[in-house]
């Protein structure tokens, strides 16, 4: 009975043992939750083509290192892409939209977007501009190459040790600095293989036109090339390569998808630790209007897709001369070097950048000529 008695006198404190137990719970679920982390909006960043994205080409390598960016950064970014984009007023018209929806870099991916860029840029001073192959610059519009003509020479070279008639074509968009350096490299690296070698030079003024571009290739093999390269931004040249059993230097892409058996090799650009490292700078407040003038050494340029098939002595040779590039123990334009009518534009050394960001003259072997020269 007692212990009957005691049972009962202790059941009324259960409740409040239970309710004390619970109490902490309840405010916990009464307390207001904690205010959310607001993420940082992402960055807006533009890129504006010429041409056509496509599967191969100069845009296309552009869009390569673009979606590297966006994969690698993810919800930082916000890239926008316009293809297709001619240059002129065109281009300024996009790239003042892109300003005013918010974007903050641009990339203007074209050799004809400066002037364009130059202006939409005095009037939107908080974006920061980048200009593929500009030669000029402001405080918030910066520019950036690569040193095409380094691959240009390796790939001569390679095309000395393998045609059979010393003739080379070359497929020329306009007659601008760039593309003289990479037929002049390209012809000093033939010749360094073939001291004879001779590059045959047909300008299109225009840097996509697929019908042009392919009666182009095919009035160089008329005339007795058997290797054909090109600066021009669709495979026309590499599929009349194919159709015609002749080689081929791939130019920006490789281009065995239009070219499997034509294909020698393919002078590749890399754009993505560029895009990379200039939109970083933006994240982290530390971007500055500068010129880059990347090569062999920083990645930007590469002969790549050498022909397994190449004998190994020449592929060992190529390898060989690469090396001495990236090291620095030579360039593609140390001198003597003379121009077509044999007199030295260079006697010795390395040619200083500044002779060659601006040249317009030929070396000697190559057949043709620079309009307005």
């Amino acid at each position: 009975m007692l212990k009957n008695l005691a049972r009962a006198l202790r059941r009324p404190a259960l409740p409040r043992i239970v309710a004390q137990l619970l109490l902490p719970a309840s405010l916990l679920l009464l307390a207001p939750a904690p205010p959310a982390v607001a993420q940082p909006a992402p960055l807006k960043v533009g890129f504006v083509y010429v041409t056509p994205i496509g599967s191969a080409g100069w845009t296309y390598q552009h869009e390569l290192g673009r979606q590297a960016l966006q994969r690698t950064l993810g919800p930082k970014v916000q890239t926008t892409v316009v293809e297709s984009v001619a240059e002129g007023a065109d281009a300024e018209r996009v790239m003042r939209d892109l300003a005013a929806q918010g974007h903050q870099l641009v990339f203007a991916t074209s050799f004809g977007y400066l002037d364009p860029a130059l202006r939409v840029a005095a009037d939107h001073p908080a974006v920061r501009f980048e200009h593929a192959g500009g030669y000029k610059r402001s405080a918030n519009l910066a520019t950036y190459n690569a040193r095409f003509y380094e691959g240009r020479w390796l790939a001569g070279y390679l095309a000395g040790r393998s045609s059979r008639t010393g003739v080379a074509g070359f497929v020329a968009g306009f007659p601008v600095p760039e593309v003289v350096q990479g037929i002049n490299a390209f012809t000093l690296g033939m010749r360094a293989a073939n001291p004879q070698a001779t590059v045959r030079v047909v300008w299109l003024n225009t840097w996509f036109d697929p019908p042009k571009e392919r009666e182009a290739a095919l009035s160089l093999v008329n005339a007795g090339a058997d290797v054909l390269t090109n600066h021009s931004g669709s495979p026309a040249v590499p599929q009349l390569a194919e159709e015609k059993g002749v080689r081929l230097v791939a130019y920006q892409s490789d281009m065995r998808a239009f070219a499997p058996k034509a294909q020698l090799a393919a002078i590749t650009a890399d754009w993505s630790g560029y895009y990379l490292r200039r939109t970083q700078a933006v994240l982290q407040g530390q971007w500055q209007s500068t010129a880059t003038w990347g090569g062999l050494r920083d990645g930007m340029v590469a002969l790549s897709a050498v022909d397994p098939a190449l004998p190994a002595p020449v592929r060992s040779a190529v390898a060989e001369r690469q090396q001495a590039l990236i090291a620095g123990r030579s360039t593609p334009f140390d001198g003597p070097l003379k121009d077509q009518a044999g007199r030295v534009r260079h006697a010795s050394g390395p040619l200083p950048d500044e002779a060659i960001a601006s040249m317009d003259w030929f070396v000697e072997g190559v057949v043709g000529s620079v309009p307005g020269r």
